[in-house]
This record gives structure tokens, C-alpha cells and sequence, in this order.
């Protein structure tokens, strides 16, 4: 399959003005922005033919091209990283046969994800959309958890059927875990790591469709393809170790930066 990655990145976030560039330094002092270590870590995937910045920004759009990158502009009516994906797609720029997106807010993503969730396409040409998830080890659940406490919008929780088709997305922690068995919440509660891979035909229903209900109420743009009865395949990646966490918002970055220095 020639597939193609996409980073979507917007600096109109809700929740984040200017995220794409917001920079992440290292213990020894190197700082990049957020959109140059996710394009670092699209780089690094192996078996994709190409990478792609998309926005919508003259700011993203010239420090990407400064540190090497391949920019799609957009429009400024995309409402989420799948739209941008879809318009990038008949942009007349590339031709794939599938599309990942990785979203430009998770620099942590392991290069086996990617490739991961494109060999799980590969073996199951009837899945029009994939996307990873992770169980939650004890430190990822405890970030879930002290989040909601202190009432932030942090991680996504992804629960799925036995043949691995997603049955809903939620910004809260699901399955909901009693305080009583919550040493049992290991291993139970999935991290949705934001990044799909898309058939371009799935990409461009997606742009025909209007907002949904579920989507709009958890702010979660997958959810339109589980409104309109389109299948998500949800594949289990193995964490080796690393801590994954997506840059949602401010106090996410020093939580990043002790991630980077750490590995």
C-alpha cells in the first residue's frame, strides 16, 4: 500500500493558542516545537512514502518549512485534524492507497504504532479506519485519574468489542472502575492514542458528513464515523516500556519535557 502521513496542526486550539509551536527542551537545554518532534516522529516510521505538515497557519506553515518539512495548506473552516486530513487529500498533492494521521500534539508516538496500525490495515482490508490504543499501566492511569480530579480535559479512553471494533471514545475513564477494585484498573482501561489510518474512501465520507451529536458533546472527532455507522478497528500496541501522553494542555508540557528526558 503506498501510504502517506499527514500532520495535521492548527494554532487556533481551544483549549491550547498556539500549541504547534509551543517549544519542548531537553535536559541539555535543545528546544524544538511541538510540530518539529512530531514530524521527527513521522519521520522515523518505517514504510511511508511520504510526510506531510497540513495547516491552515503562515506561522506553522514556515517554521515547518524551515526545519525541512512538506507543507499542504488548508482552510481555516477545517473543524478537526480528519477534516484537514480529508482536504489535504484531494489537494492534488499525493495519491495513497492509505492515510495516517498523526496529530501534531503527540511527539511521544513510538514509530511501531504507525507501523503497527498499518500492517493491522494491511491484514484486514475490510476496516475503512484504524486507530491504536494502549492499556494503561499504573503511572498512566494515575495521569487519568489526577486530571479528571482537578477537572481537565486530559487523554481519551477507547472501549471496543472482541473483534476489536471500537464501541465508543470518551475523554472520561472508561469502563468506570469502583474506588474498591481500582487495583484492578491495570490493564483494564485503554489509552486511545490519537493517530488513525484512514482508506481515502472512509476520508471522504467523513467530509460529507456533518457534525454528530456524540462528537461534538466529548469534543472527539472519531466519533463521527461511529455516528454514521462506519467501523473503527482499535489496535492494541505494546508500550515497551514508554510512557505515552498527547501535549492537551499547558501543564501536559512539563509532563512531555520530563518524558523526552527521561527516554
Amino acid at each position: 500500500m503506498k501510504t502517506v502521513i499527514v500532520i495535521p496542526a492548527r494554532y487556533a486550539s481551544t483549549r491550547y493558542p498556539g500549541k504547534p509551536l509551543v517549544m519542548l527542551r531537553e535536559r541539555d537545554g535543545t528546544a524544538k516545537s511541538l510540530i518539529q518532534r512530531s514530524w521527527e516522529a513521522a519521520m522515523a516510521v518505517n514504510g511511508v512514502d511520504a510526510v506531510f505538515v497540513a495547516t491552515d497557519d503562515a506561522r506553522i506553515k514556515e517554521a515547518s518549512e524551515a526545519f525541512g518539512a512538506q507543507v499542504i495548506m488548508t482552510s481555516e473552516t477545517c473543524e478537526n485534524g480528519t477534516a484537514r486530513c480529508a482536504e489535504a487529500a484531494t489537494a492534488g498533492v499525493f495519491d495513497a492507497d492509505l492515510v495516517v494521521n498523526l496529530q501534531g500534539d503527540a511527539p511521544l508516538t513510538p514509530a511501531w504504532f504507525v507501523e503497527d496500525l498499518i500492517a493491522a490495515m494491511a491484514a484486514r482490508p475490510e476496516a475503512p479506519v484504524a486507530t491504536p490504543v494502549v492499556r494503561c499501566d499504573a503511572q498512566t492511569y494515575a495521569h487519568f485519574r489526577a486530571d479528571r480530579a482537578a477537572g481537565l480535559v486530559g487523554g481519551t479512553t477507547a472501549v471496543f468489542d472482541r473483534s476489536n471494533r471500537a464501541l465508543y471514545f470518551s475523554k472520561e475513564v472508561l469502563p468506570y472502575i469502583a474506588p474498591a477494585k481500582e487495583a484492578e484498573a491495570e490493564g483494564e482501561v485503554f489509552h486511545h492514542v490519537g493517530l488513525y489510518a484512514y482508506r481515502p474512501a472512509a476520508l471522504a465520507q467523513y467530509a460529507s458528513w456533518p457534525e454528530g451529536r456524540l462528537e461534538r458533546h466529548e469534543g472527539l472527532e472519531q466519533l463521527r464515523f461511529l455516528e454514521n455507522g462506519t467501523n473503527i478497528l482499535c489496535v492494541e500496541v505494546e508500550g515497551k516500556g514508554r510512557v505515552f501522553w498527547e501535549l492537551n494542555n499547558p501543564g501536559d508540557v512539563e509532563r512531555i519535557e520530563s518524558i523526552l528526558n527521561a527516554e
